[in-house]
């Protein structure tokens, strides 16, 4: 919980504008009371029984998560991969590296199929 309470601190500085936490599932209720009581946008998601995602910080930011929706990070397309790498303030040059890499890598997987 002392990782959450720094997040929110760099959250609330503007060092972030997305945050992606995850923490055992037994915190989930506490960890989002502390987001509320701090007027923080956040949208959590089970991970497995014992682990939980909770993504929070700016309201839009909250919002293209929902819509990519309540998936595994495996099953994002590339394009929902860098998108998600860009929002939580990863380096741009290896996000883009990245998302290249991923449509090779579908790409091969069509040509073999």
């Amino acid at each position: 919980m002392k990782v959450l309470a720094h997040h929110i601190y760099e959250y609330k500085k503007g060092l972030r504008q997305l945050i992606l936490h995850t923490l055992h599932a037994k915190y989930r209720f506490e960890a989002e009371a502390r987001l509320r009581h701090a007027g923080i946008d956040f949208h959590t998601r089970q991970v497995t029984p014992e682990k939980i995602n909770i993504f929070f910080g700016a309201r839009e930011c909250i919002e293209v998560i929902k819509h990519i929706g309540d998936k595994s990070f495996v099953e994002y397309t590339p394009e929902e991969d860098f998108i998600l790498g860009v929002l939580l303030g990863y380096d741009k040059i290896q996000e883009c590296n990245r998302y290249l890499h991923l449509c090779d890598k579908q790409t091969m997987l069509r040509k073999t199929t």
